[in-house]
């Protein structure tokens, strides 16, 4: 997939992961699931991240959760991703750690001729998420090849 502003880059993993890594961050500050987050974005402002992830990664990561926040018109839910019971689960995973299952998990399942705008838009659509983002089982600590094979046989 080309860079929007420098078409003759591409983007890659790394930009794939900070875009998973602020989904994960905005939707927790907001109190939703990472889809709705996803869904919100338009093609064009995914593009756009994915674009500008190599500068946006040194900006203060909670600006840019403002940003997202304000500019997607964000609204407040009730969803508490890090209430687990602690007698199942004592350490929830940070944004950072679901960001890297989320990316793997897009690489490894990109169908030819896939990119990853559309590729976010089927990973976070598709119900496994609930699965993983369970923090009360371990589904996301699973190899990412595990995870993978959960997606594609849609359940673990």
């Amino acid at each position: 997939m080309s860079n929007k502003y420098f078409p003759e880059e591409k983007v890659g993993y790394d930009d794939l992961f900070y875009v998973c890594y602020m989904i994960e961050r905005v939707a927790r500050r907001v109190g939703h699931r990472n889809q709705y987050v996803v869904g919100k974005l338009t093609d064009e402002l995914l593009w756009h991240y994915l674009s500008l992830a190599d500068v946006l990664h040194s900006e203060n990561p909670e600006k840019i959760e403002d940003e997202w926040i304000s500019e997607l018109k964000l609204r407040r839910g009730r969803f508490d991703i890090t209430d687990v019971r602690t007698d199942l689960n004592i350490n929830v995973p940070r944004p950072a750690q679901m960001a890297a299952v989320y990316a793997r998990l897009i690489e490894q399942t990109m169908e030819p001729g896939e990119d990853y705008i559309h590729a976010i838009r089927r990973v976070y659509s598709n119900q496994i998420c609930r699965t993983i983002d369970n923090y009360n089982c371990s589904a996301f600590y699973e190899p990412s090849y595990g995870i993978a094979r959960a997606y594609r046989e849609k359940g673990f």
